[in-house]
């Protein structure tokens, strides 16, 4: 077990690594924000004092040792545009988007799970294709457009929920939080079912796949055998063992509805980070660009090493391979 953490501490460090090189000649090495951020009848003399503050006179490897030195103490720069820290400015918006990722994902279990469930159950079944053929359009609607035609369709037509902003918050441990407030609760609800539509298609199609293949194991079968109630094989034989690969892929699919939350956001003003990336993109804020690319690879890593972790704790063959 401690070869197998160690191996995985290694590979999540090469990873950052290689990503922090990538990040830098990706962001840094591209376009000039000096020519946004500074009045084009600047004469030189301002034009080459700017570039001298934000330090964008040096070599590029220069500018590299520095942003790797600061990676190391935890500071990646200050922003151009609103001259703070910028992990500052990223970590001050991640808890609007930390809960509505959780929202979503709360939905994609409740509705997925038991949609899934049934659809392997009752494949032959309307209600199995039904199903099955619901998650297909999960998938293939646009994100956009669905965002759009829920604030048509509740917010402009019905008057139900509002369209954008994040509502009345609550603080909670000096932090600002929606989920706190009816009206935020509803400020929520839109954008969070528009993230969580596709990831309602994901959940669903794996707990029918899982579904399926726990039915045909041997267990299932004695248990039907021994007399078992069809509600005690489903939901203690049945449903225990389909849920393994799920969790585990709503775990990884929890990093990725925070880290490309960008168009929601957008959509529905939601201040959170993705909304936050697109500002500074516009604008060449590279140090908020960054920011955002290294805590959520930082993001994706964590949660990969802890599945591997986690993995390994229930299935000692990942143990045995790894030391072998």
């Amino acid at each position: 077990m401690f070869v197998h953490i160690l191996t995985r501490l290694f590979q999540s460090l090469v990873t950052m690594a290689a990503m922090a090189v990538l990040v830098f000649v990706g962001v840094f090495a591209i376009g000039n924000p000096v020519d946004l951020l500074i009045n084009p009848e600047a004469d030189q003399a301002e034009m080459a004092a700017a570039i001298a503050r934000l330090g964008l006179d040096q070599p590029m490897w220069r500018q590299f040792l520095s942003f790797v030195s600061g990676l190391l103490q935890g500071n990646l720069g200050t922003s151009f545009v609103h001259n703070a820290p910028a992990l500052g400015l990223i970590l001050e918006r991640m808890p609007a988007t930390f809960e509505l990722a959780l929202l979503a994902m709360i939905f994609a279990i409740v509705i997925g799970v038991p949609a899934g469930l049934v659809a392997g159950l009752y494949p032959e079944r309307l209600v199995g294709r039904g199903i099955m053929g619901a998650s297909i359009l999960g998938f293939s609607l646009p994100t956009f457009w669905v965002g759009l035609m829920l604030i048509m369709v509740f917010a402009v037509w019905l008057g139900w929920l509002p369209s954008t902003g994040r509502g009345e918050t609550r603080s909670l441990f000096g932090i600002e939080f929606s989920f706190l407030t009816l009206d935020g609760l509803r400020h929520m609800f839109l954008p969070a079912l528009n993230l969580a539509i596709f990831k309602v298609s994901l959940v669903t199609r794996l707990a029918r796949a899982g579904t399926r293949e726990v039915l045909l194991q041997d267990y299932v079968k004695f248990a039907r055998a021994k007399g078992l109630s069809p509600a005690r094989v489903i939901f203690v034989h049945v449903l225990k063992n389909m849920m393994i690969p799920v969790v585990t892929v709503i775990g990884l699919e929890f990093g990725s509805v925070m880290a490309f939350a960008v168009v929601t956001e957008s959509i529905f003003a939601w201040p959170g980070m993705g909304k936050l990336l697109i500002e500074s993109i516009t604008r060449l804020d590279r140090p908020v660009i960054v920011a955002y690319l290294m805590l959520t690879v930082l993001l994706f890593v964590t949660i990969n090493l802890i599945v591997d972790l986690v993995y390994s704790v229930f299935d000692p063959r990942v143990r045995l391979s790894e030391s072998s």
